[in-house]
């Protein structure tokens, strides 16, 4: 089986996480792949650290533009790879030694498939501290419609890719994969989760991540289901009963906050305040 894997690494101002990313690039045991690295416009040393790599393995390249956000740097990627799958990963991040061996024959087995991921372990610092373990679930659309079941890093077709126009490059504000997958499965592909840990996720107190679930995961989310709107509406029941059970926990959450006693006694704290 020599199907050729395009991993796609964009990075900005990550150059101080890059040499672990692509250090599980270059242990796979896999070795049909190419490596291209995307600088998005760093201000950082991203451009020496890539460059040693592809002093080092004529299987990493390297390529720069101009700061367009996450999605705009992977398209660029994709647009310039010579593989038949493709595998983003991003800077701060790395793959099982095996990620390659295991989910390359699981798509090309499968010709329904678009799309294969496997369960991800989140840790700080080093992967002695698991915080976290993600285990997603389903094959079909259904189950993307109001989870992000799949991690950004699942092996894809770049047939889809092309089907779908690539990644959404409006979405700079996070869940560009999560619409990225929709747009994929909506089509009739299905996708296909391999139950073992071969990602890693490294999670920090400042990521696109965590920005995105403190500011933009409403907007986010309204935006992919007017994008998506005629999935929705076939999902109507469903859709309506998911935003009111929101609106409902919010609701319940804040009605918390206002019975608590330090609610209470800054209240107390800030009434002469408020009357100046």
């Amino acid at each position: 089986m020599n199907i050729l894997v395009s991993i796609i690494v964009p990075c900005y101002n990550q150059s101080h996480f890059l040499n672990e990313s692509l250090q599980s690039v270059l242990d796979q045991t896999y070795v049909d792949w190419e490596c291209i690295i995307v600088n998005d416009g760093s201000l950082d040393n991203t451009e020496s650290i890539a460059q040693q790599w592809c002093e080092k393995d004529n299987r990493f390249s390297y390529l720069y533009k101009e700061n367009g956000g996450l999605s705009s740097a992977r398209n660029a990627g994709i647009t310039q790879s010579a593989g038949e799958y493709i595998l983003p990963l991003d800077a701060d991040d790395y793959i099982h030694k095996d990620y390659l061996s295991k989910l390359v024959p699981k798509l090309y087995q499968d010709d329904s498939l678009a799309i294969v991921s496997c369960y991800s372990e989140f840790f700080k610092k080093s992967l002695n501290n698991i915080i976290f373990e993600l285990k997603p679930e389903g094959t079909t659309y259904h189950y993307l419609l109001y989870v992000n079941q799949l991690i950004a890093t699942s092996l894809f077709r770049k047939i889809c890719w092309e089907q779908v126009g690539g990644y959404d490059e409006t979405m700079k504000k996070g869940f560009e994969d999560w619409e990225f997958w929709i747009a994929i499965t909506k089509r009739g592909w299905k996708y296909k989760v391999i139950e073992e840990f071969l990602f890693y996720y490294r999670k920090s107190k400042k990521s696109m991540l965590v920005d995105t679930l403190n500011n933009h995961a409403e907007s986010n989310k309204e935006y992919i289901y007017k994008k998506h709107r005629e999935i929705y509406i076939k999902d109507f029941d469903n859709c309506i009963t998911v935003l009111f059970y929101g609106l409902k926990t919010h609701r319940s959450s804040e009605q918390k906050i206002k019975n608590s006693l330090e609610y209470k006694i800054a209240k107390v704290i800030c009434k002469p305040y408020r009357i100046v």
